[in-house]
């Protein structure tokens, strides 16, 4: 695949600073950062977006995640490996990302706040938007993704 523009974030000036201010932000908020990787892996699966899916794998791997865990995203409705949280979070994610297709439901509502506070649902849902964001413009100029990972961290028993 050959991208079809290199240089984006230069053309696009401060604003791209402000879409790295937002993502620091969201990284200063209330929710866990393994839970931000998992959002961000889900949208990217269902966006198609290669970039942003090895990413965010490699970065849920710097960051202690299980290899297994992060193969089950996909299915993860059928996976035991997913808290109750994380269970809603996908959800949500999956609600906020097919909006084409169906909007959120006051049922979709009412799963993803049973489980999370005011503030943390404003995080959690901008989190969504942000990831969308960078994976249209990731597909859009054709960004190549990277070719490795780094290996899992060994759990601690």
């Amino acid at each position: 695949m050959t991208p079809r523009m290199t240089d984006h974030f230069k053309r696009i000036g401060s604003a791209f600073n402000g879409l790295v201010t937002f993502e620091t932000e969201l990284r200063k908020g209330p929710l866990d950062h393994a839970l931000l990787h998992l959002i961000k892996l889900r949208a990217s699966q269902i966006n198609g977006c290669a970039f942003c899916i090895q990413m965010h794998v490699a970065e849920a791997l710097k960051d202690g995640e299980s290899h297994l865990r992060l193969h089950m995203v996909a299915a993860w409705r059928d996976s035991s490996l997913f808290t109750v949280r994380e269970r809603a979070a996908l959800a949500w994610t999956e609600a906020l990302t097919t909006v084409a297709a169906a909007h959120p439901t006051d049922a979709d509502w009412d799963d993803v706040s049973a489980v999370f506070t005011a503030d943390e649902l404003a995080f959690l849902t901008f989190a969504i938007g942000g990831i969308n964001l960078w994976n249209r413009t990731q597909i859009a100029f054709a960004v190549a993704h990277g070719l490795d990972l780094p290996a899992e961290r060994p759990h601690a028993a």
